[in-house]
């Protein structure tokens, strides 16, 4: 595969071939470099080069297939010179794109691109349920919410008595594995009883955590090796930091304050 664009001008004229729309698909789907069927997984396969299909050979339904069949692609009559240029904008937006921006820059229909970027969304899910983050780990919580000053009376009193404790915002708790994914979920309040719990959910044990000196509420027991930072003292002492996490909550209200407003 070619060298991968850099700017969003050169996306669009990179994808714009479909050559490299196809070489970018095999390297992604079959990174082994042989193509197999989707259906069954022969690899007895011949490529119809004027259909821009794949023949499988094995006795099955389905014999043909595509570059988009089995994807998020699949059964969409946009072509991958409109998908992948999305697909490049939506992975390289730190602050998030709007289905609007994407109208404008690729040419299709508002609608168009509202679907097209949920179907991105979907292939970029990860599964969350699945193993627990390891290694160093980060743990930090931070408050998301409009401010009450810019409320209507009744959604501004309504929220206050909700959130009365934390100024009408809603307490979010993070977890970020350094070079790894990232768990974020709604807390009700910032206390031992409620986070600990949490931690040792998804954190495996023996690993290194960082966290912020935030009363007792980081304090665990035995299976993990745990440092933290006085953020009145340092942000950075040594390996021991919480930058990654903080950087993640920065871009994610960034995200939405600037680009998708309302959630």
């Amino acid at each position: 595969m070619s060298k991968a664009p850099k700017t969003l001008q050169g996306a669009i004229v990179h994808f714009g071939n479909f050559e490299n729309c196809k070489a970018c698909m095999v390297a992604l789907r079959w990174p082994e470099g042989k193509v197999k069927c989707p259906t069954c997984g022969c690899e007895k396969v011949t490529y119809l080069e004027k259909a821009r299909l794949w023949k499988c050979y094995a006795d099955h339904p389905r014999p043909k297939f595509s570059l988009k069949t089995g994807t998020v692609f699949e059964d969409s009559p946009l072509p991958l010179e409109k998908w992948l240029p999305v697909m490049w904008m939506l992975v390289n937006a730190k602050n998030g794109i709007s289905s609007w921006e994407v109208h404008r820059a690729i040419g299709v229909t508002q609608k168009t691109a509202w679907f097209m970027l949920q179907r991105c969304r979907l292939a970029l899910q990860d599964d969350l349920t699945g193993g627990s983050l390891g290694g160093e780990v980060e743990t930090d919580e931070t408050f998301i919410g409009g401010k009450a000053r810019n409320m209507h009376k009744d959604r501004k009193r309504r929220v206050q008595q909700e959130h009365r404790n934390v100024g009408g915002k809603t307490i979010v708790m993070g977890m970020l594995q350094r070079d790894g994914a990232v768990r974020a979920t709604v807390i009700p309040e910032r206390t031992k009883a409620i986070m600990k719990p949490i931690i040792e959910t998804n954190v495996a044990h023996g690993a290194h955590v960082f966290s912020d000196e935030f009363e007792d509420g980081w304090t665990f027991g035995k299976g993990y090796a745990h440092e933290t930072i006085n953020h009145l003292e340092a942000y950075v002492q040594g390996n021991v930091h919480t930058n990654g996490m903080e950087n993640f909550w920065s871009l994610l209200k960034r995200t939405l304050g600037g680009t998708y407003v309302s959630v």
